[in-house]
Parts: structure tokens; C-alpha cells; sequence
């Protein structure tokens, strides 16, 4: 990882730490409105890559009244380059993830799932439309990844090998 100075415009803003971090944050949250134990660390790998590629999160937005398996299943152009997608994202969510373990916005448990701590963050969803967005989907794709329960289940769905 470049440092951050060294780093391009473009990808200084697209994955500003606090912002990525903002987004897991969200999903997380999601995650323990279904399921109260946390999200598995594993699954918050792949909350970026569907969250910041604009396609696929207006896919998820616009589908967002049906189930997430459902949505890939009508639209599997979203599988199309995720996996490396998701490979390249994996600094920038570690980065986030240790942003947000720095500021005690969620621990860790025992078992490996991360779970907010109440007051560390906004509750209100704020910024220009195209963040809000992120952290919309973000909140949706937690729940989600709750409601289906089994990480290799979501794993598979999106073409990646657990």
C-alpha cells in the first residue's frame, strides 16, 4: 500500500479510509439488525466491492425490495470482474477496518465477528447522494449477508472461493 501522499487524486477520495470505514460501518450495523452477534470478519471483506462499484450498487439499490440472492441471480453481469474487484478492495477494507478499530468503533469477538458499539457513530445517513447511497446499500448488503446466514453460501453467489 501506497503511502498517502503517494497515492492518486482519484483513489485518495474513492477510498478515503474514514469513508470506507463509514461504509463497513454501515454494513455492520445492518448485520446486527438481523443478527445480533456481528458481522464475521470474512464478509466484511466484500462489503466494499459492492458498495463502491456504481453498477453494481445501483443493481442492489434498484432490486433492493427482493432478496440480495435474488438480485444477483436476475443480474449476473454483477459477477463480472468481482472477484478482483473484490482482491483489490482488500487493502483499503483492512485500512478502514483499522481505522475504525483505532477510533473504538467496534470489537472483535471471540469468534471473529465485529460488532458496532453504540454512540461512535452517526446514525443519520448524511452526505452528497452519492455516499448516501454507498451507505444505504451498505446497510442492506449487512442485512442481507445475516439473512443468509452462511458465509460460503455468499462466498459461492459471487464466484469467490471461501
Amino acid at each position: 500500500m501506497k503511502r498517502w501522499n503517494e497515492r492518486p487524486f482519484e483513489v485518495r477520495n474513492l477510498f478515503n479510509p474514514a469513508f470506507c470505514g463509514l461504509v463497513l460501518f454501515r454494513a455492520m450495523q445492518g448485520y446486527e439488525e438481523e443478527n445480533s452477534d456481528g458481522m464475521p470478519f470474512s464478509l466484511s471483506l466484500l462489503v466494499l466491492p459492492l458498495c463502491l462499484h456504481k453498477d453494481t450498487r445501483e443493481t442492489i439499490a434498484s432490486g433492493s425490495r427482493s432478496y440480495l440472492l435474488k438480485v444477483v441471480e436476475k443480474n449476473p453481469q454483477l459477477l463480472v470482474g468481482f472477484a478482483k474487484r473484490a482482491s483489490d478492495s482488500l487493502p483499503y477494507a483492512l485500512e478502514a477496518l483499522g481505522l475504525l478499530m483505532e477510533r473504538g468503533c467496534f470489537a472483535v469477538s471471540d469468534d471473529g465477528r465485529l460488532k458496532t458499539l453504540p454512540a461512535k457513530v452517526r446514525k443519520s445517513v448524511a452526505g452528497t447522494h452519492e455516499t448516501a447511497s454507498c451507505q444505504r446499500v451498505a446497510r442492506f448488503v449487512g442485512k442481507e449477508f445475516a439473512r443468509i446466514g452462511d458465509r460460503v453460501t455468499v462466498y459461492t453467489t459471487f464466484g469467490i472461493r471461501p
